[in-house]
């Protein structure tokens, strides 16, 4: 699916819209894969909702036909544990049967608790041991500038994980080889999981660590889509050295009685708390609807 031609353009208050009600429905996707589950990762896999859509349903290309096609565009989710939010933006543009879904974590079913590139189509690398997609990303960008291939290479991060030292090492390495084709998108909740970040091992100032090591700094909102479009853009046309988008996000952004909670940031929502989140987003969507 060729995106790139969209990418400079602003996007629409429609497709702002549309890309709020595809936000909806993925979140209602994970909520309801981790309660059949019984266990999974809530908080990380809401907070990062916004970033995935825009990144698949208006900037990113690619082909779920043809998921090895070698021009495509490259995410890699570093936060392996935030699988659910890939895994159900990737059965909505038809990687796999949404059927798939309602078997996470089940033996033998291809949607595993972190995402395995062996079994499920649409997964570039299989991650889940924090620290290390950021330096796989920087081998794959690099790899791609010396065959001259002109995709992005998109690393998603929790801030959590920016406390692991091969991350720093990636980050240092991706500055002096001036990989302008690779984006890394920093899921900044300040919430892992036994508390605050900067509590437990801070990682700020995080901006002015990100620019010594030679980045081009963007800081939004992550869960405003014309700011996530707009820093995409940025990423994609700055030139000499790659970009590190800085996300303000909530954890378990979209239902109330999960933002902003560091406990559930590995628990599943039991079957009162589905509930409540059925009717919370239910609401929400009826009132983007009606303007």
């Amino acid at each position: 699916m060729e995106k790139s031609d969209l990418l400079l353009s602003s996007p629409t208050s429609e497709e702002i819209l549309n890309l709020k009600l595809k936000s909806v429905v993925i979140r209602r996707k994970i909520l309801k894969m981790l309660h059949l589950a019984k266990s999974g990762h809530t908080g990380g896999s809401l907070s990062i909702v916004e970033i995935l859509v825009a990144l698949y349903f208006k900037v990113m290309k690619y082909d779920p036909k043809n998921p090895d096609w070698g021009n495509r565009d490259r995410l890699i989710l570093s936060k392996g544990h935030a699988a659910p939010a890939l895994y159900a933006v990737l059965a909505e543009i038809g990687y796999f049967q949404e059927e798939e879904l309602w078997r996470l974590r089940k033996l033998g079913a291809p949607l595993q608790g972190h995402p395995d590139s062996n079994k499920t189509p649409g997964v570039e690398i299989s991650t889940g041991s924090l620290g290390q997609g950021l330096g796989i990303g920087s081998g794959v960008a690099l790899a791609l500038k010396l065959k001259q291939n002109s995709a992005m290479v998109y690393v998603i991060l929790g801030d959590g994980e920016m406390q692991e030292g091969m991350v720093w090492e990636a980050i240092m390495a991706s500055g002096h080889y001036k990989l302008d084709n690779l984006c890394a998108i920093l899921d900044n909740n300040n919430l892992q999981i036994d508390g605050k970040v900067s509590d437990i091992m801070s990682i700020y100032p995080v901006e002015d660590k990100l620019k010594a090591f030679g980045w081009n700094i963007i800081t939004i909102d992550g869960h405003d889509f014309s700011s996530i479009i707009s820093a995409l853009t940025l990423a994609r046309t700055t030139k000499g050295k790659p970009t590190f988008i800085i996300a303000h996000t909530v954890k378990g952004k979209g239902v109330s009685i999960f933002e902003n909670k560091a406990k559930y940031h590995g628990v599943a929502p039991n079957d009162e708390e589905f509930e409540i989140a059925m009717q919370e987003l239910q609401k929400q969507e009826e009132d983007l609807l009606n303007g």
